[in-house]
């Protein structure tokens, strides 16, 4: 198959803060700063033994070992971030610890103001709501379609934006996740057109998308298409470790790039993980590199041939955009017909050994990833046809229990004044008709079930069978 990639320069993979590394690696010091468990020496032994020695000996901060800062960007650190913009088309790129959650609570945080509105999509992550609920912004809900059959929500209509935007003056940004956790994608070219239109900025949560500029069969990046700012989960699908991603600045932006980075340095620690920010830079490294794109072309690839294997399933069903919307091929979400999502993650988990990516009440979410084997690919396609021959019977209606919030919140008190509100604690048999005081949201996906300020009525009772007690106003 012939490899189909963006248009890249780079002949050399060059990774800065790698290189750094190996080098403070290469030429140990006697260390008398932290980490206190000093290159491993303190460390439990078991532990050592689990993770490798050498591992803990590269497991320390900035500032030291010319390794560079992060706030203010310094040395490898700013290379590596530097070398990130350009690879994603941006005008300044931030190494993110504690996740995208981190770049979302910067944006919120360093952009909006308390009573400010900014209208973001109802399949928005927690972090989105938490940012506001520090700035005291509040949302405007923008209710995306729903893909019922599935039990899923679906992409974001541009006219519904516009609609918002024309009744509301107050609006401070555009906040649009795409895709959907589930791989469904927005028009937002169009949407970035209207908010230019009425010169409020847009700025997407392209957590799963990190993959997009690096492959012609993946859709455009939002940096591409008009958007402000875009915040990128690389350790979800692009190589890096749990935890880091980056929040990129777009060319023609017109935020603050300086409150935004002001706000990251509140946020962050100061003491980052040098460990963390060299998988980042190593991950951008890696896709740039003739190794990594023959990765992200065999994992689209791997992804086309379990689309074809599923299509010929008599009881199991792919997600197709087939009716007027687009997807990212490499996220696969199946359904089978009599069995709920939960009950089939729980099939292939017992009876095959087979972990996925999510399950939620109707189907389950399946991703071919950069580092997936063709080999790992036939053998899921093997277990999902020795399940659609099989007679599996469907046994979580038993708990009477829902997993993909699917309702429109009953907004009445303001994120941030619910949130630091005087609360009480009460059974969960009692909190119908009350007013909620807490973000309750299961990761994945992170979609909130309830958020602070929003009514608890009987609908939401399905979604919090786990739950025995809830925080509400007073």
């Amino acid at each position: 198959m012939t490899t189909v990639t963006k248009n890249y320069k780079y002949t050399k993979t060059h990774a800065p803060i790698v290189e750094a590394l190996k080098k403070a690696y290469d030429n140990p010091t006697y260390q008398f700063h932290i980490p206190g468990h000093t290159k491993g020496n303190g460390a439990l032994p078991e532990f050592k033994q689990l993770i490798g020695k050498k591992a803990l000996a590269v497991d320390t901060t900035d500032e030291f070992d010319n390794l560079g800062t992060l706030h203010p960007a310094t040395g490898p650190i700013k290379e590596a971030q530097e070398l990130a913009a350009k690879a994603f088309g941006a005008q300044k790129t931030f190494f993110l610890l504690n996740g995208s959650t981190a770049g979302n609570l910067a944006l919120a945080m360093g952009l909006t103001k308390q009573g400010q509105k900014i209208i973001t999509n109802r399949n928005c992550h927690r972090s989105v709501l938490t940012g506001m609920i520090i700035s005291g912004a509040e949302p405007l809900w923008l209710i995306p379609e729903r893909f019922e059959d599935w039990g899923i929500w679906g992409n974001v209509n541009p006219d519904r934006v516009e609609e918002l935007l024309k009744t509301n003056k107050d609006v401070s940004m555009v906040w649009i996740t795409n895709p959907t956790y589930e791989g469904v994608v927005s028009d937002i070219k169009s949407i970035s057109a209207v908010c230019k239109k009425y010169n409020v900025p847009l700025i997407v949560d392209e957590a799963h998308a990190c993959l997009w500029n690096f492959n012609d069969h993946l859709p455009t990046s939002a940096l591409k298409l008009g958007a402000d700012a875009v915040v990128h989960s690389l350790h979800k699908t692009g190589g890096s470790m749990s935890q880091s991603s980056m929040l990129h600045i777009a060319e023609n932006s017109i935020l603050d790039v300086d409150a935004v980075e002001k706000a990251l340095k509140l946020l962050h620690t100061t003491s980052p993980s040098l460990m963390l920010l060299a998988s980042l830079d190593a991950a951008r490294a890696n896709l740039e590199s003739p190794r990594g794109r023959k990765q992200l072309q065999r994992a689209v690839s791997n992804a086309k041939y379990l689309r074809r294997e599923i299509d010929k399933l008599e009881h199991i069903h792919q997600l197709k955009p087939d009716f007027g919307y687009k997807t990212d091929v490499t996220k696969v979400f199946i359904k089978a017909d009599g069995l709920s999502g939960k009950r089939l993650e729980s099939i292939l988990e017992i009876d095959f050994n087979i972990e996925v990516e999510s399950a939620s009440d109707a189907g389950l979410l399946l991703l071919s990833n950069i580092g997936n084997k063709r080999s790992d690919i036939q053998y899921l396609v093997e277990c999902l046809k020795k399940i659609d021959r099989t007679n599996y019977s469907d046994i979580c209606y038993l708990e009477n229990k829902k997993h993909m919030p699917m309702l429109t919140p009953v907004i009445k008190m303001n994120l941030r004044e619910a949130y630091y509100s005087e609360k009480e604690t009460i059974p969960k048999t009692e909190a119908i008709g009350r007013i909620s005081a807490e973000i309750i949201a299961e990761c994945p996906p992170g979609i909130a079930v309830l958020l602070p300020g929003e009514l608890i009525t009987e609908s939401h009772m399905p979604y919090l069978t786990d739950y025995e007690f809830i925080e509400v106003i007073k």
